[in-house]
């Protein structure tokens, strides 16, 4: 399919990228979420940014987003809880992607005007603390040896999920 082809969705998809440590899976995150449109990126917690403090690019982000850090909006918060309550008093449902004894198969959930998909750290994925301010908490289904996917891979996953609902 052409891009001429391509309708646009109506729908807001926000991304959150709490607390992931490697620069590489960011980059590829924001790489995806360029791909699908989303509207922002909020990056919290110890999540590597596009730019170093001193506001210089950081050359391995770059080389894994192929410059998606300039076309996808992108916003560094020190608070993951104070932005969660700021979408949601916006009108954002707030959706976690993490596996738990509750969570939604990732089909079963719809993309709404106004979302954001919350991923969070590769090893120990996103707090209780947060997921209690989730909306809803989906999960991919794992049919093989290992428990979990890589995060940018999940988030891949779920965003083309959600924006095809």
């Amino acid at each position: 399919m052409r891009k001429s082809q391509i309708t646009t969705n109506k729908s807001q998809i926000f991304l959150i990228l709490h607390d992931i440590r490697s620069v590489h899976n960011v980059g590829s995150m924001f790489r995806t979420a360029d791909g699908v449109g989303v509207s922002k990126i909020y990056i919290t917690g110890y999540t590597p940014a596009p730019v170093d403090r001193f506001g210089r690019n950081v050359a391995a982000f770059s080389k894994v987003s192929l410059g998606a850090e300039n076309s996808v909006p992108w916003e560094k918060r020190s608070s993951v809880l104070e932005l969660i309550q700021e979408l949601k008093k916006d009108g954002a449902r707030i959706i976690a992607l993490e596996q738990t004894p509750t969570s939604l198969h990732y089909g079963d959930v719809k993309l709404g005007e106004k979302v954001a998909l919350i991923v969070g750290n590769e090893v120990g994925g996103i707090s209780k603390e947060v997921l209690a301010r989730a909306d809803i908490v989906m999960d991919i289904p794992m049919r093989g040896a290992k428990e979990s996917l890589n995060v940018s891979v999940a988030t891949g996953i779920a965003l083309y999920a959600l924006t095809n609902s």
